[in-house]
């Protein structure tokens, strides 16, 4: 871990919206939180309840994100503002192909608040076939010392 690196608490909520249905997920936990130049980095772990745990790297650049996860599930998404990207993301019960449309991005830094926050909001299209509309919001704030 590098040497600027920050303890911090974690939240993720992934809102999923397609034609009849709303799905909201939520995570919280323990990460690291380090910069180098210009990119920003958030690591954590997730902990599913059916499956091995999910790292996940958060890697925000000024013109794009990506989230990288290892472990019960491997993939890597790409967000890049107003432009569709691919990947496969691998899973116990196969393989998905997924297209992603960013509609917005929005960050705020932990180098610039108190608590760091990143914002996506995108449609995603898995295996050529389902397209949702997608809401992921991920607060970061440091541990406080005590």
């Amino acid at each position: 871990m590098p040497s600027n690196a920050k303890e911090v608490q974690v939240q993720l909520v992934t809102e999923i919206q397609d034609e009849d249905r709303n799905e909201t997920m939520e995570i919280q936990g323990p990460g690291q939180f380090f910069s180098r130049g210009d990119t920003q980095v958030l690591t954590f772990t997730e902990h599913p309840e059916e499956s091995e745990p999910v790292n996940t790297m958060v890697t925000i650049k000024p013109e794009h994100v990506s989230i990288k996860r290892s472990g019960g599930v491997e993939m890597r998404q790409v967000f890049q503002q107003s432009m569709e990207t691919e990947n496969l993301y691998h899973h116990t019960y196969g393989d998905f192909h997924m297209k992603t449309y960013t509609e917005e991005m929005d960050f705020q830094s932990l180098q610039e608040s108190t608590q760091g926050r990143l914002y996506l909001s995108y449609k995603m299209t898995l295996n050529h076939e389902v397209t949702q509309a997608h809401r992921l919001t991920l607060t970061f704030e440091e541990e406080s010392e005590s």
